[in-house]
């Protein structure tokens, strides 16, 4: 048999692959995870993209207030938040200086009062300048609570502001809407933002002090103008006196003078212009020697941040206002005067750059009081001149031929037989001796007149203040005094009889019309309890008068009209009454004009 041959074992048939199901893969997570990754970065994009929009928009404007109320706004839109605010730290770290405010209409704000101080939460960022950021500000132990009338707000982000390393405010947001709390992703954006703003809050401040520059030059340029338009150097001084106060956003501005010679220790000085509020209560006044004076004449200036809570401020209507600034005006190494400006109470304090404008626009003021010197020297040479002059043409000429017709005149009264020709050219003789003293006193008075460097007392100032208004009347007024004027008027009342005049006479260069105008000061006058003078004689004081002295202003002009505005006298009277006088109009002596009088007890 042959054998059978050895078969192949068969092949196993292979296992058929299983595919699993798409359901055990989790496919719908990677699904759902790759879907909000997307709706995240979605969202990321456009927080981006409203970033970058907002960077964009707070950077549109130079003006530094509305660029304040653009970052305020941008960073409410960006974190959904419903009421957002910038607040401006003030100098020194202390609360705050400026406060923008968005989401709360004007009513509201209105009822809510003054705006924060910068105290409770909103203290807390100034104090440690890090971001802040909590669920419920009303349960934070630093929160000092609402005002009345004032928005609930429970969710706060605050982020500091800083332009070049220095805090500059601090953004606050309340209330993200939708009532839930703000995310770190929230103080993130706001961080970044608040990096931009810094940046444009620079260029708002550096275009700002650009603008301040260029209106203290075109102010030294007007001072300079009206300087070299007009006669009277001095005239540019009631210039500088408006743009300094415009200039400073002060109320007041005023520029002052020394009374004596300049360097002597014992010097002060005097308010010669001023512009703005109570400018006519300061204008003419003397500065106390304990005042800021002394140190202006010695060359030093002065900044108070409050003069109402200063202990050093000795001026009394000073402490009606808040940060004050004095310069000095110095010229060729001399303290010719002050510059001195008064903002209101509670105003910002004056800052280094206009504290430097402000000695630079001193400097253009010494330069008008240099030039008003030398047209003041220039007058009185030229003066003195013309009388020397005049004295001589009266010495050589007029008294030798006065003295040669007397001598003619003697010489024909020898000659003379009818007596009562002899007697006649005797009396002749008589009035050209006369004659003669009274040119030989008026040369006397030409050659040594000395009134120029007379000291500054009330009837010097009351002589000033008719030359100031010649320029508005057209011609100077005549002035008399009666009575030892300056030994029995005293400051108080000599200051506000300066005023009462100032008054009377602008009144008069303004609406009388007139081409003469006399003023006289009678110190020998008694008052009645009303104030009207009851006769100048000493019986009249056991009559019940009591000393004064009335001030007359009389005018040859058109009158007071009837019906007319009496505004100027019903002030005339009030403060002559406060002073225990009384303040009237008549009509005048020239069968026309006014006479305005105004007494006050001495």
């Amino acid at each position: 048999m042959d054998p059978t041959p050895d078969l192949p074992e068969p092949t196993p048939e292979p296992t058929p692959h299983r595919v699993p199901e798409i359901a055990s893969l989790g496919l719908d997570t990677l699904v759902t995870e790759v879907a909000e990754r997307l709706q995240s970065a979605a969202a990321v994009t456009d927080r981006m993209q409203r970033l970058l929009e907002a960077v964009v928009s707070i950077g549109a404007g130079l003006d530094l207030h509305a660029t304040l109320h653009r970052i305020a706004t941008g960073a409410a839109e960006l974190v959904d938040a419903r009421y957002a605010a910038l607040g401006v730290i003030a100098p020194g770290g202390h609360g705050l200086a400026d406060f923008v405010h968005v989401g709360i209409d004007d009513a509201t704000a209105d009822g809510i009062g003054d705006l924060p101080a910068g105290r409770g939460i909103l203290g807390a960022l100034i104090d440690r300048p890090e971001p802040l950021r909590l669920a419920d500000l009303r349960t934070d132990p630093r929160s000092s609570g609402f005002p009345p009338h004032h928005p609930c707000m429970k969710t706060f982000l605050g982020v500091p502001i800083r332009v070049r390393e220095e805090v500059f405010g601090n953004l606050y947001l309340t209330e993200k809407k939708g009532g839930g709390a703000f995310t770190p992703e929230d103080e993130q954006v706001v961080h970044a933002l608040a990096a931009a703003a810094g940046v444009a809050i620079e260029n708002s401040r550096l275009y700002e002090e650009g603008r301040r520059r260029e209106r203290w030059i075109a102010g030294a340029a007007a001072v300079t103008t009206a300087l070299l338009s007009t006669e009277q150097a001095e005239g540019a001084l009631t210039v500088a006196a408006e743009q300094v106060r415009e200039l400073a956003d002060a109320a007041l501005g005023m520029i002052l003078l020394p009374t004596g010679p300049v360097g002597e220790q014992d010097g002060q000085m005097r308010v010669a212009h001023a512009s703005g509020e109570a400018a006519e209560f300061v204008r003419g006044e003397l500065l106390p020697k304990d005042s800021f004076a002394a140190r202006l004449l010695a060359g030093d200036s002065v900044h108070l941040d409050d003069m109402s809570s200063d202990p050093t401020v000795v001026i009394r209507l000073a402490r009606s206002f808040g940060p004050s600034m004095a310069v000095p005006m110095v010229a060729a190494g001399r303290v010719l005067g002050g510059l001195c400006v008064w903002r209101p109470r509670g105003a910002l304090p004056f800052t280094d750059s206009e504290k430097q404008l402000a000695e630079t626009f001193a400097s253009q003021a010494a330069l008008a009081l240099r030039l008003a010197e030398g047209q003041r020297d220039q007058q009185r040479l030229a003066v003195f001149q013309d009388r020397d002059r005049i004295a001589r043409d009266l010495h050589d000429l007029v008294i030798q031929r006065l003295f040669a017709t007397g001598m003619m005149l003697e010489s024909a009264a020898r000659r003379a037989v009818v007596p009562e020709v002899k007697a006649g050219i005797g009396n002749a003789v008589d009035e050209l001796d006369a004659t003669i003293q009274e040119v030989r006193t008026t040369i006397y008075a030409l050659q040594h007149d000395n009134h120029g460097d007379a000291p500054d007392t009330l009837r010097t100032r009351v002589l000033r203040e008719a030359s100031q208004t010649a320029a508005a009347l057209g011609f100077k007024p005549s002035v008399s005094f009666v009575g030892p004027v300056e030994s029995l008027v005293g400051e108080n009342t000599g200051r506000q009889l300066l005023a009462a005049l100032r008054e009377m006479l602008s009144n008069t260069a303004r609406h009388a019309r007139a081409s003469r105008v006399g003023v006289e000061i009678d110190a020998t006058v008694h008052l009645s309890d009303d104030g009207r003078p009851v006769g100048g004689d000493p019986e009249s004081l056991d009559r019940g008068g009591r000393p004064g002295v009335l001030l007359s202003v009389t005018d040859d002009g058109v009158g007071i009209p009837q019906g007319g505005r009496r505004s100027g006298l019903l002030n005339l009277t009030r403060r002559a009454e406060a002073l225990g006088g009384a303040a009237w109009h008549e009509r005048g002596p020239y069968r026309k004009g006014t006479v305005v009088r105004r007494t006050a007890r001495l």
